[in-house]
């Protein structure tokens, strides 16, 4: 009977190193999660702060400059048209540019995530 009684504490043990094999892998997936959800999330909050102060400071040069442009040209319209098409300039660019824009985001992204 020896026999089966250390074959059944192996196989005991076996089943308990099991268990707490699981169980700290659980923990472990849950706070890789838990990681990356905060650190996706911390990332979105600053480009969305970052994002908006930018957008307002470019408002304000955007504004400065029609009037600059308003008073060599001494029409608002003309400014106003000159900067817009700046902007249409700007736009086309960034469609030209896309591909590797997406690129480098991924790079990024990917660099934080698969850590």
């Amino acid at each position: 009977m020896s026999i089966f009684d250390d074959v059944n504490q192996t196989t005991n043990k076996a089943s308990d190193i099991g268990e707490r094999y699981i169980k700290t892998s659980h923990q472990y997936f849950r706070l890789k999660v838990f990681h990356q959800l905060t650190l996706s999330f911390s990332m979105i909050v600053k480009a969305v702060i970052i994002g908006l102060l930018s957008f307002v400071g470019l408002l304000f040069f955007s504004v400065a400059l029609v009037v600059e442009l308003s008073k060599v040209y001494e029409s608002l319209t003309i400014g106003c048209v000159i900067v817009g098409f700046l902007y249409l300039l700007l736009a086309l660019i960034m469609y030209v540019l896309k591909s590797k824009i997406n690129k480098f985001v991924i790079r990024k992204i990917g660099s934080k995530f698969f850590k």
